[in-house]
């Protein structure tokens, strides 16, 4: 498990290592506003299909197959970054990119899940969204500290080090076993979000919904938090948004070990509250140019965060059937991508009309109706789940 957790951490690194560098592009290649949000956008447009095809492939082609070709694609993709002369080379990287992590999230998940005893789901579970959040706000932290710090080859230095950490990820996938699959397995492969009809009103509820919320409400925060360190704090310093990034995603993984609440519905509830409460505090914060604020809201949001992704993932996880997990799992990501795009979308529409604050109150006000939704559904949920099937720490429904 931990050679695999492992492997997951380090690519989920090298998903957001590039993000500080956009306004280095942006300078260097003279690229407009628009076609950074292109460049940030592209990366998931290309993600979600690659997602949805092996997310229902990927158990008859061999999960740890398909992990080892979208590392490789990924090592490609920094090595086409590395060698970037041109726009075209840029954003090509960015697809690349996009299909290689599209390849690995639903997959590693599962193939993970395959490493683990039964006994042990839960935890693997719990430990791969941990992961997941680690990864991602560890490789913009690191690639913010040698933008500002080791000003050497700023386009170059900080993808010598993506590269390094993709070839350690698939010399550790080596040393794991081979999955071993039945003729039965490979044949149930049609191209699908693939959730069983029996979990369908539950997974998209009391999972998908919320992972959409979790990735929107960050990803407005993401939109918010570079301008406000420009604007408000007055700095051009790329550590301070890095720091700010790792605090809002790591604080996020701490949360999920917080013992209490024990009941997963319970967590999930008060984690998609404080999330919507937060993003509300964050976006006042730009409004009112309130440093406090923002860190109260930072917080809070990590919080909420933590705990509606791990109990989000844990449903999508534990719901479904053993061999209908990759696919449901990749649902789930497939969902939490959408989620991701939707801010920077909706953000570049909006702004036409309106500055980028009111644009970012619009986009809570629709978040906070999911919100509310959850939570009614959420009563149901509870009451149709009439014996114990899935259980966090030690805690039943």
């Amino acid at each position: 498990m931990k050679r695999m957790l492992l492997i997951i951490l380090l690519m989920s690194c090298g998903a957001t290592f590039v993000t500080p560098m956009f306004s280095l592009y942006s300078e260097y290649y003279q690229l407009s506003s628009l076609q950074i949000t292109i460049l940030f956008a592209i990366y998931a447009v290309f993600l979600l299909p690659t997602l949805l095809i092996v997310g229902a492939k990927g158990n008859g082609w061999g999960l740890k197959r398909v992990v080892r070709v979208s590392i490789l694609i990924s090592i490609a993709s920094t090595l086409f970054l590395l060698g970037n002369t041109g726009v075209w080379m840029l954003f090509t990287g960015r697809i690349i990119e996009g299909i290689a992590y599209g390849a690995f999230t639903g997959t590693a998940v599962a193939l993970l899940m395959r490493q683990t005893s039964p006994k042990e789901t839960s935890t693997a579970l719990k430990l791969s969204g941990v992961t997941v959040l680690v990864g991602f706000g560890v490789g913009p932290l690191i690639a913010a500290f040698m933008l500002q710090y080791i000003p050497v080859l700023p386009l170059r230095l900080p993808l010598c080090i993506q590269l390094f950490l993709l070839i350690i990820s698939v010399v550790l996938l080596e040393t794991i076993s081979k999955d071993n699959l039945t003729p039965e397995k490979r044949a149930n492969n049609n191209i699908s979000l693939g959730v069983p009809k029996k979990i369908r009103s539950h997974f998209w509820a009391m999972s998908a919904l919320p992972i959409f919320t979790v990735f929107t409400l960050q990803g407005i925060a993401f939109a918010l938090i570079p301008t406000f360190v420009k604007n408000v704090i007055q700095t051009s310093n790329h550590f301070i948004s890095g720091l700010i990034f790792f605090v809002l995603l790591c604080g996020s993984a701490t949360a999920q070990f917080i013992p209490r609440p024990t009941q997963p519905v319970t967590r999930i509830r008060l984690g998609i509250l404080f999330l919507v409460i937060a993003t509300w505090l964050i976006v006042t914060s730009g409004l009112t140019s309130s440093l406090p604020l923002l860190w109260i809201g930072v917080f809070i949001q990590a919080l909420g965060g933590g705990w509606t992704f791990q109990n989000a993932l844990f449903f999508a996880g534990k719901l479904p059937d053993p061999e209908a997990r990759p696919r449901v799992i990749s649902a789930f990501y497939f969902v939490a991508y959408i989620g991701f795009i939707v801010p920077v979308i909706g953000v570049g529409v909006l702004t036409k009309f309106f500055n980028l604050n009111i644009a970012l109150v619009f986009l809570n006000l629709f978040a906070t109706i999911i919100v509310i939704y959850i939570l009614l559904y959420s009563i149901r949920f509870k009451r149709d789940i009439s014996k114990p099937i899935v259980q966090n720490h030690g805690a039943k429904y």
